[in-house]
C-alpha cells in the first residue's frame, strides 16, 4: 500500500531533522570510546589518517579566508581536533603498551611507518626530531600565537565602545540606516566574540603541546617496564622497541598539532581585510626594489669563490626574473590603457573627480556632541550607559515645547579633548563644554543646604550653580542635606537642553519652516495657499519665527501666526512690527509661559521721564537703539538687575513692563545682561490678568 504524499513528505522531513544533528553526538562517542575502549591497530590507520586530513583542511581553509572572522568555527574546529588527537594518543598508548613486544605494525601501519621510514628506524634520531618539533610547537608557534590572541582580543574588546558609538552617531546623523547599523553591530560582535573564543582556543593547543611531550616520557618509561618485567626483553630490545613505536606515535600526532599551531599563528597574524593570504603577502613582498636589491646581493655572494654557486646565482636570477616580468607586465598594462579611446577632455574631467568632488567636504553638524575617552560608556549600550536615550527624550521633550523638530544630536569621540571633558557645539561653533566624572553623581546646591559633602566642588554646567561630585553611595545622605542629586548622563543631558533652548532660533531654517507649513496645509490649506509669496517671501517668515524663538515665544501655535500674518503682512513687511503683532496675537500663551496660571502679574516698570527719554534716543539712533547714552544704558542695566533679583528672591518672575515701540530693543539690549528677565509690552498683557506694579526704574 502506498503511503500518501504528505505522508512521505513528513517521514522525509522528520528523518532528515533527526539525523541532521547526530554529527556532534557521533563524535562524542567515538572520542569516549577511543578513551576507553580497545582499538584495532587497522581502525587506528583509519582515525590517525582522518587526523592528518583535518589538519590539513583547516589550514588550508585558514590560507584562503579573506577574514579571520569568516572562519568564525575555527575555535570550535580548533577543541575537537585536539580532543580527538589527545583521544587517539590514549588508544595508541594503549595499544603500543599492550601489543610492542609483538612487532613494530603491532600498533598500526601509520605508526610503524613515522617510526621507521620518517626517522630511519633509529629511536635516538626520532627523540632528537621528536624534541624538535615540540620545541617548535610549544616555544615558537605555540607561544607567539598565544600572546597575539590575548593582545588582539584585548585590543578588540577595548575598541568595541567606540565603533558601537561611531555606529549610533552615524546613525542619529542619517548617514545609514538601521539595517546597516544593525549589520555593522553584528560584524563588531562577531569579531569579538571571534577573538575573545581564539585567545581561549590557543591555550588548548598550548595544552596540547604540554601533554605530548608528558605522553612520550610515560609510553617510553611504561613501555621498558612492561617490556622487560611482563614479556621478558631484555634492555635494549625493549628500549629499541617501544622507543620507536613511542616516537612514531608522537610524531603521527605532533605533526598534526604543528599544523593547527600554524594555523592558529595566521589567524590570528592577519589583519581583517578581504584578501587571502597569498594577495596580501604578494602585494606586500613583491616590492620591485626590495627584490632587484636581493637578486643583486645573491649574485655578489654567489661569484665569490668557495660558496655554493648554484644556489645563490640561481635565487639571484629567479628574483632579477620575477621583478623584470613584473616590470614589463605593469608597462605593458600602462600601454594598453593608454591606446583606450578616450576624448582628453573627459578623461581630465574624470581625473579631477577622482581627486577631489564635493563628497570630499565636510559639512558641519547641526548639533554636535564630542566627548573625551572617558565618557565613553555614558554613550555605549553595552556598559549601560544612557545618554543616549536622554538626548532623544530631550529632543522630544523641546520639538513638543518649541513647536519644531530638533535636529537630530551626532555624537563623536576626540581624543583630543582631555579624556572627562565634552564638548555642545551648533553649526560648528562650541556653544558649552565641561568636565565631568562618568562613575560620579553631581550633588547641586539649590540655595539652601544644611551641611556640607566631601568631595570635589565643582559648578553645574547648565545653570552655573555651586555643586561637588560625589560618589554614587553618598546619593542620600546628600539629599538629605538639601542637595539635588543628578548622575553624569542627566549633568550633559541638562546642559544641552539649556543651550538648545537657549539657541533654538538657531536651529529653525528654511527646510524646517517649510515643513510646516506643509503640515499646516493639512488642515487649513486656505489659510497657508495664501501666505507665501503672495503675501510675504518666504525669508521674511522665517525671519519672523526665528525671532519668537530668540525671545523664548515657541511656535506651537503655528496657526494662530500664520492667521496674524496673513492680517497684518499686507499692511507691512517690516519683520518687527509684524512680531509685535503675532505676540500680541500669542499673550496669553505668552503671559502663561512666564507667570503660570495667576490672575495677578507682578511687573517692574520705567517711569514716565525715562521712558520719554527712551522714545527720544531711540527715534535719534534711527530705531535700533544705537543712539541710547552708554551712561544711561549702564544705569538703566544696573537697576533692572537689581530690582530682578528681588523678584527672584521673592520666588515671583522678573517682568519688566513698557511699550510697544520700547519692548524689542529692551528686549535684544537686555537678554544677555539679565537673562530671567522677561520683557512685555501693555498690548501683551491679557484683559482677565491684574498688573501688579512692584518696582518702577527712574533715571
Amino acid at each position: 500500500m502506498e503511503l500518501p504524499a504528505y505522508l512521505t513528505r513528513i517521514n522525509k522531513n522528520q528523518v532528515q531533522q533527526f539525523t541532521s544533528g547526530l554529527g556532534a553526538p557521533l563524535v562524542l562517542l567515538a572520542i569516549m570510546g577511543m578513551v576507553v575502549l580497545p582499538i584495532p591497530p587497522l581502525l587506528l590507520d583509519i582515525l590517525f589518517s582522518f587526523n592528518i586530513a583535518l589538519s590539513l583542511v583547516v589550514i588550508l581553509v585558514a590560507v584562503f579566508t579573506k577574514r579571520p572572522i569568516d572562519f568564525g568555527a575555527f575555535p570550535l574546529v580548533l577543541l575537537i581536533a585536539t580532543i580527538l588527537r589527545l583521544a587517539l594518543n590514549v588508544a595508541s598508548t594503549r595499544v603500543v603498551l599492550l601489543e610492542g613486544h609483538e612487532g613494530g605494525d603491532a600498533a598500526g601501519k601509520v605508526i610503524q611507518s613515522f617510526g621507521e621510514v620518517v626517522i630511519g628506524g633509529n629511536f635516538a634520531v626520532g627523540i632528537v626530531v621528536f624534541a624538535i618539533l615540540m620545541i617548535i610547537n610549544f616555544k615558537v608557534v605555540t607561544a607567539g600565537a598565544g600572546r597575539i590572541s590575548e593582545v588582539s582580543a584585548r585590543f578588540t574588546l577595548d575598541a568595541m565602545p567606540g565603533k558601537q558609538m561611531a555606529i549610533d552617531a552615524d546613525l542619529n546623523a542619517g548617514y545609514i540606516d538601521s539595517d546597516e547599523a544593525r549589520r555593522r553591530r553584528q560584524e563588531i560582535t562577531s569579531e569579538a566574540d571571534f577573538y575573545g573564543s581564539m585567545d581561549g582556543a590557543s591555550k588548548f593547543v598550548k595544552g596540547d603541546a604540554i601533554a605530548g611531550l608528558f605522553i612520550m616520557l610515560i609510553n617510553i618509561v611504561g613501555g621498558l617496564f612492561i617490556g622487560m618485567i611482563q614479556h621478558d626483553l631484555n634492555f635494549s630490545s625493549a628500549l629499541e622497541i617501544y622507543t620507536i613505536l613511542t616516537i612514531g606515535d608522537g610524531l603521527v600526532a605532533q605533526i598534526p598539532s604543528l599544523l593547527l599551531s600554524v594555523a592558529t599563528a595566521i589567524i590570528v597574524t592577519r589583519e581583517n581585510e578581504e584578501q587571502e593570504v597569498g594577495t596580501e603577502l604578494k602585494g606586500q613582498l613583491g616590492n620591485r626594489r626590495a627584490l632587484v636589491i636581493a637578486a643583486g646581493i645573491l649574485f655578489v655572494m654567489g661569484i665569490v669563490p668557495g660558496m655554493p654557486h648554484m644556489a645563490f646565482l640561481s635565487f639571484a636570477f629567479l628574483l632579477g626574473g620575477y621583478a623584470f616580468w613584473d616590470w614589463r607586465k605593469e608597462q605593458q598594462q600602462a600601454k594598453e590603457g593608454a591606446l583606450q579611446p578616450v576624448q582628453p577632455e573627459q578623461s581630465r574631467q574624470s581625473t579631477e573627480v577622482k581627486e577631489l568632488g564635493w563628497d570630499d567636504v565636510q559639512h558641519v553638524d547641526t548639533i554636535g556632541l564630542e566627548v573625551g575617552y572617558r565618557l565613553i560608556p555614558l554613550v555605549d549600550k553595552s556598559q549601560g550607559g544612557e545618554l543616549l536615550a536622554r538626548i532623544k527624550g530631550v529632543r522630544k521633550k523641546l520639538s513638543q515645547e518649541l513647536g519644531f523638530l530638533i535636529p537630530p544630536v551626532h555624537i563623536r569621540d576626540n581624543l583630543d579633548l582631555n579624556p572627562n571633558t565634552y564638548t555642545i557645539a551648533m553649526l560648528g561653533v562650541t556653544l558649552g563644554e565641561a568636565d565631568i566624572s562618568h562613575d560620579s553623581e553631581l550633588a547641586i546646591n539649590p540655595g539652601q543646604v544644611f551641611g556640607k559633602l566631601d568631595g570635589k566642588p565643582t559648578k553645574d554646567p547648565a545653570f552655573g550653580l555651586d555643586a561637588v561630585w560625589i560618589r554614587p553611595n553618598q546619593r542620600e545622605h546628600a539629599q538629605t542635606l538639601g542637595y539635588t542629586v543628578v548622575d553624569a548622563a542627566t549633568v550633559v543631558a541638562t546642559h544641552l537642553s539649556q543651550l538648545l533652548t537657549n539657541n533654538a532660533y538657531q536651529l529653525l531654517g528654511y527646510e524646517e519652516v517649510q515643513q510646516l507649513l506643509d503640515m499646516l496645509a493639512k488642515q487649513n490649506p486656505k489659510l497657508v495657499e495664501g501666505l507665501v509669496p503672495d503675501i510675504l517671501p518666504m525669508s521674511t517668515v522665517v525671519k519672523i519665527l526665528q525671532t519668537l524663538l530668540y525671545e523664548g515665544v515657541p511656535i506651537r501655535d503655528l496657526r494662530s501666526i500664520v492667521q496674524t500674518l496673513c492680517e497684518y503682512g499686507p499692511k507691512s513687511q517690516d519683520p518687527d512690527v509684524l512680531v509685535s503683532a503675532v505676540r500680541i496675537s500669542l499673550k496669553r500663551l505668552i503671559v502663561q509661559q512666564v507667570n503660570g496660571g495667576a490672575k495677578e502679574i507682578p511687573v517692574i516698570t520705567l517711569s514716565p521721564d525715562l521712558e520719554q527719554i527712551l522714545h527720544q534716543s531711540l527715534q535719534a539712533g534711527g530705531g535700533d537703539g544705537a543712539g541710547i547714552e552708554p551712561g544711561l544704558a549702564e544705569r538703566l542695566q544696573k537697576s533692572l538687575t537689581d530690582a530682578a533679583q528681588q523678584q527672584e528672591m521673592a520666588g515671583e518672575p522678573a517682568v519688566l513692563l513698557t511699550s510697544g515701540m520700547l519692548r524689542p530693543i529692551l528686549s535684544r539690549f537686555l537678554k544677555h545682561a539679565i537673562p530671567g528677565l522677561h520683557v512685555l509690552s501693555y498690548q501683551e498683557i491679557p484683559d482677565d490678568k491684574q498688573i501688579k506694579i512692584v518696582s518702577a526704574v527712574g533715571q
